[in-house]
């Protein structure tokens, strides 16, 4: 099981295939008992035994793993199965309902790449396009020069541009309690993208692969220099209207979450086992950017992604383009990574496609079958849980029920922690 590092943004979803069967990782935080968000409270699910494995799972993301609320949304075919554990409010006690939005982080890597590939295959530009093109003088400095990268290697994070989230400046204004100061601060794609320029490129273009939130920046800025308009209004018009996708939006500036919601919690990524818990449903999430700035349910994020799987966003060509990935290096292992979207191969052997999102106070993480079949969501309002071993023990349950273990004490961990840089996902 990976441990987490110094910043919320860190390596919420890396584990071994090992431990993604086992369930020892859902250790309860020391601070559990301590606060009313960590106890146990009854399971709410509609009637199915199908996903009892499922609904397993949840019940002990809280009991034993310390999460203040839980939900996962299973589509399978024309059946829909929606479970929760926990609470949406600790001081409330109140449950989390199907509609309930949060915020989904990286999943928006999916949207901004579906967007900028729908533009490739109505001919307004090309994967094999430098960023230099269309940003001139925006990606240099250091060793970086974006005459050299191109639009494929920002979606498919083999450009090696620094990514800004590993920054020094950037963690100490988003972790610890300087986050409660700069919580509201607001930010422009262009300083997002001065701040990578300061460091050395992680690598030359083409040559590795690193997971780099500065790749979705321009990948948005490009966007944005293509159509005319912001990203915002090409992801409601291509994706969110044609779905019916009623509950998502591109957050931007906007501080507070619309519409029905849960809280969300954070230690901050204090050390301290008994570090204190906030509120931090709302903040400014421009700082992420067109990487990581959506909000959404897991109704529509499982909509969004069979849309996708199923070939309805994409021409042949582009859906090609996007589903062919690339290995990973230092990250989660038996990934790769395509445009905008990760594979997993989960330890049954089951081949998955979707994306997880880490963000202060929001854990998510949404997998499918290739064909768009079947699609698992599921997301944790605490920030602080292991969210790798919950995350991968829900898709286990999901897609292969008949391997997956029946109680998290059982469990016997069979690999060490995976290293994984910091701010790999949000």
């Amino acid at each position: 099981m990976f441990r987490r590092s110094r910043t919320v943004l860190l390596t919420s979803i890396a584990v071994s295939a090992a431990t993604a069967v086992t369930t020892a990782a859902l250790t309860a935080s020391p601070a559990a008992a301590a606060s009313p968000a960590t106890q146990a409270t009854p399971s709410t699910a509609t009637s199915s035994t199908k996903n009892d494995a499922v609904q397993r799972v949840l019940d002990q993301a809280v009991s034993e793993g310390g999460a203040p609320g839980i939900i996962a949304e299973v589509q399978d075919g024309n059946a829909d199965w929606f479970g929760s554990a926990g609470v949406a409010d600790t001081a409330t006690g109140r449950r989390q309902q199907p509609l309930d939005r949060y915020r989904i982080g990286s999943m928006t890597k999916s949207f901004t790449s579906t967007v900028l590939l729908q533009m490739v295959g109505e001919g307004r530009l090309s994967l094999n396009d430098t960023v230099e093109k269309w940003l001139p003088g925006v990606v240099k400095g250091n060793g970086h020069d974006g005459s050299k990268i191109t639009v494929r290697q920002l979606l498919n994070h083999t450009s090696g541009i620094f990514n800004y989230t590993n920054d020094q400046q950037m963690l100490d204004k988003l972790t610890g309690p300087a986050y409660l100061k700069h919580r509201f601060d607001a930010y422009q794609p262009e300083q997002l993208v001065q701040v990578a320029m300061t460091h050395a490129p992680d690598f030359a273009p083409g040559t590795s692969w690193a997971y780099s939130n500065t790749n979705y920046i321009l990948a948005g800025m490009i966007a944005r220099k293509v159509s005319g308009r912001p990203l915002a209004d090409e992801v409601t018009r291509r994706i969110i209207v044609p779905l019916g996708l009623t509950s998502t939006y591109v957050a931007g500036q906007t501080t507070s979450i619309f519409g029905p919601h849960g809280k969300a919690y954070s230690k901050l990524e204090l050390p301290d086992p008994a570090a204190p818990v906030y509120d931090v449903s709302d903040m400014n999430p421009s700082w992420a950017g067109t990487a990581g700035d959506m909000v959404s349910t897991s109704g529509d994020i499982n909509r969004f992604y069979t849309a996708l799987l199923r070939g309805r966003l994409l021409a042949p060509a582009q859906q090609k383009e996007m589903f062919t990935a690339v290995p990973t290096v230092n990250w989660i292992p038996n990934t790769g990574y395509g445009l905008g979207l990760i594979t997993q191969k989960l330890p049954c052997g089951v081949q998955v496609w979707g994306h997880g999102g880490t963000i202060h106070g929001s854990l998510s993480w949404s997998m499918g079958l290739r064909d768009g079949s079947k699609m698992a969501s599921t997301a944790i309002n605490g920030d602080w849980v292991d969210q790798g071993g919950i995350s991968n023990n829900v898709m286990q349950a999901a897609f292969c029920p008949a391997s997956t273990p029946t109680s998290t004490s059982s469990a016997k961990q069979t690999s060490a922690p995976s290293a994984v840089r910091p701010s790999q996902l949000f």
